[in-house]
């Protein structure tokens, strides 16, 4: 079982990753995208590990649902799609905005109070409409502001301060740190700037997989639970229409699934058993097929995740090849390491 009390902080080392994904082009291994995977037992315990699971990485945005865990308990009053929006990373689309222009309204602020950077959105459909219509980068279209948004309702229940909100000094962000220690189960090694501007914080990959279980696995009316069934009930809320991370929560009953920039994926179910992942490159191609070969190792029937098989390798317009996992992620292969 999971201990209460955090214990160390991951060190600070170059990883120590391993193959974790082939490119394969007519029958020939033409790439290897190399990594880290974690699978964890309903008790907590590893059950599957390829790489390094212990060194200290950033999760990036796979880290939201715990950010958002550590405002609800702090008073933030959301639940549903709403509160899926705050654990977002969003694609831009209409309904993003507007659950974004919600939470500030329910907070009396505006988009000017928000410090995250202006963007186009994340979805390539979106955002080339964006472009023929000549509207500029936005706060609200950045993938990150239901968060950004979430946090000034945050500091604002709580009196705090709003202009330096995303200060890692500023109690807001002192709440999420310890949220992240205490559901990660590691201190916290070194503190950065997100993408977004936010604080992100350097786990490691096993204390990642260890926070989503714990968050999935919480009881009934907990902020941990509250977090899990907004993201599941409302996945293209926390994402967006087309995502694969949605159609992963879809496709898996009681899922609960995030990714982040730089290869991260994470993902657990009800009664604790998890998965994490991390790309060294950052190959978005990578990161779905590893994630469902994982998820089969941990249990999970292989027939529902053959969608995430990743897409074809195209030669001459035709299929000629794909990303696949190595042999060690198969649930039966003999060379599979626990």
């Amino acid at each position: 079982m999971y201990d209460s009390s955090p214990a160390g902080a991951p060190v600070v080392r170059e990883p120590l990753h391993t193959p974790v994904a082939h490119l394969v082009r007519g029958g020939i291994v033409e790439g290897v995208h190399h990594g880290s995977v974690v699978v964890l037992e309903a008790d907590g315990r590893v059950r599957f590990r390829l790489g390094d699971i212990e060194a200290a990485f950033y999760p990036r945005s796979a880290l939201k649902p715990v950010q958002a865990v550590a405002m609800v308990r702090a008073g933030l009053p959301l639940d549903g799609e709403l509160l899926s929006l705050a654990a977002a990373s969003h694609s831009g689309e209409e309904r993003h905005l507007a659950g974004t222009r919600r939470i500030l309204e329910l907070a009396g602020l505006g988009e000017n109070d928000l410090r995250n950077v202006p963007d186009m959105p994340f979805d390539p459909a979106v955002r080339d409409i964006w472009v023929r219509e000549g509207r500029a980068p936005s706060r609200l279209a950045q993938n990150c502001s239901g968060k950004h948004a979430a946090m000034l309702w945050t500091a604002r229940l709580n009196g705090w301060s709003l202009d330096d909100y995303l200060d890692p000094a500023h109690p807001l962000q002192q709440a999420v740190a310890e949220t992240v220690e205490e559901l990660t189960g590691q201190r916290v090694a070194r503190v950065t700037v997100d993408g977004c501007g936010a604080p992100l914080f350097a786990v490691s990959l096993h204390g990642l997989a260890r926070a989503v279980a714990r968050i999935t696995s919480a009881a009934s009316g907990t902020p941990e639970a509250r977090v899990a069934d907004a993201m599941r009930e409302h996945a293209e809320m926390a994402s967006g229409s087309g995502r694969d991370v949605a159609a992963l929560m879809r496709a898996v009953p009681g899922l609960l699934a995030k990714d982040g920039f730089e290869g991260v994926q994470v993902a657990a179910l009800p009664d604790g058993r998890a998965i994490a992942v991390k790309i060294a490159d950052g190959a978005n191609r990578a990161r779905i097929p590893v994630a469902a070969a994982a998820l089969a190792r941990a249990g999970i029937d292989p027939a529902a995740l053959t969608q995430f098989a990743g897409e074809p390798l195209l030669g001459g317009g035709e299929p000629v090849g794909c990303v696949r996992p190595v042999d060690a992620l198969d649930p039966v292969h003999p060379a599979a390491r626990v």
